[in-house]
This record gives structure tokens, sequence and C-alpha cells, in this order.
């Protein structure tokens, strides 16, 4: 057994220096290790389901990205706006997260990983949403790192949620990087928080035996210094080390 609990990261597939890669920005690993966490990068290919390799984690993180999931996975066309694939990364996301929610993996989405689960669960997004009338432009604006991930809008957090138990406060800012959202929620989901338009800003999994939440803003940025994100992912770490003890326990018994 590893001294901490490993956390499987997924990538997203791109070309570097004109070859196919599987890239993970930094800000999501050094969140999870600040809290205590062993990041591993889970490669995107489009048979990548690995039970085996599921069972040695003890969490999945579902990062943000510039690319979007596939329109067609939930049977819309493709909006103008929506320029960025990563089918590889479609193909391995929509496998894992059923199956880490069957075996009772912690999981946390984020942004992307927010409209993955959605999408996972039969819902569906508005991929342009500065488009849709009633709603508000949610894009990151064009200026230096500390202004993108500045708070941006305040959110509702609803009371007896999962997130509510986590963070106490009925209300909170975030930062908002986004063009996509949800539109029609999934099945056996629950949202958790909402914007002033009325997006949805978190879900959880109803049925889900561990921790599973998503959400649409970026809580991996300068984490410990916001009281909701660092709740956030603190809640996480602490399913994730549940998890890992529960893991050693059955492997020393099965010795």
């Amino acid at each position: 057994m590893p001294n901490r609990p490993l956390v499987g990261v997924i990538a997203c597939r791109r070309e570097v220096e004109g070859h196919p890669a599987h890239v993970v920005t930094d800000k999501y690993l050094s969140a999870l290790r600040s809290y205590g966490l062993a990041p591993v990068v889970l490669p995107v290919w489009q048979d990548a389901l690995d039970g085996d390799l599921l069972a040695h984690l003890d969490g999945l993180l579902l990062t943000g990205s510039y690319s979007n999931v596939d329109p067609a996975r939930y049977g819309a066309k493709r909006a103008r706006e929506n320029t960025r694939d990563d089918l590889h990364r479609d193909a391995a996301a929509l496998a894992w997260i059923p199956a880490a929610i069957r075996q009772g993996l912690p999981l946390l989405g984020i942004c992307r990983g927010f409209q993955e689960l959605n999408v996972a669960y039969g819902g569906t997004l508005h991929q342009a949403v500065q488009n849709v009338p009633g709603l508000a432009d949610h894009r990151e604006p064009e200026a230096d790192y500390a202004t993108r991930y500045a708070p941006a809008h305040d959110i509702e957090v609803c009371a007896g949620g999962r997130l509510a138990a986590l963070y106490v406060e009925p209300h909170a800012t975030v930062n908002s990087l986004h063009q996509q959202g949800i539109d029609r929620l999934g099945d056996g989901l629950k949202v958790e928080a909402t914007a002033p338009d009325g997006l949805i800003e978190a879900i959880s999994v109803v049925a889900a035996p561990a921790f599973a939440l998503a959400v649409q803003w970026h809580p991996e940025w300068r984490t410990q210094e916001h009281p909701l994100y660092h709740a956030l992912f603190e809640g996480f770490a602490a399913a994730c080390r549940a998890h890992f003890f529960d893991r050693a326990v059955a492997e020393s018994l099965s010795i």
C-alpha cells in the first residue's frame, strides 16, 4: 500500500510539439497534493477503462479543459461557438464515471468534469450560455490569471444538500470561466448550487455510496484562500482518506 490516498486525475489529449500527449495542468495536481493526496495522471485512450487500475485508486478527479464534450454524446447538433473537441477524453470520462460510482470511489468534477458528469447521467448542455435568453455571460475575461480566476458572481448553496454539509454558509462568490453549462439535468443527479441567473453551478449523484460532487467553477485555484473551495477539497480529501483506509483493511484481511 502507498502512504497516501491515490487519486486518478483525468488527462486531456492534445498535440505537444507535433506529438499526441496526455496533459494535466499543474494547478489540479498541486491542489490534491496540498491536501495530502497523491495524484496519478490517467491517460485517455478511447478504450481506457481499466477496472484493475480503478481498484487501486482512492478517488477520481475530472478536471476542467478548454475542450468540450462532443454534442453528439447528448443528441445535439454542434453550435458554431463549440470549436474544441477531445473525443478520447469523452470516451474515457464517460466510461470511468459510472465505473467509479459503482465502486464507491470518491469523485470530484470541475468545469468540464461537471459537464461530463451531467452527460454521463443522460443530461444535456448549453453550448453557448451567453446566447441563452435570461442567462448571463459566464466566460472568462481576457486578463491575467489573477483576474480571470477572481470571484465573479454569487452562488446560492441549496439547503440540506451534500455541498451544504461541507460549507455552512448559504451563499458564496465563485470564479466563472466557462462557455457551456447544464441545460437538462441528468437523471439521478441533484442540484447543489445555482448562480443568480438560475444556471446550475454544482451537482451531486443522489445514489452514490461515496462523495460524488461536481462544480462548474474552478476551486483548484488558490484553494486554501477561499473557504468554499477549501471546504470542497477538504471534503473530497476526507472521502479519499476513508476509502484508502477501507482498502488497506480489505487488503490486509486478504493476505
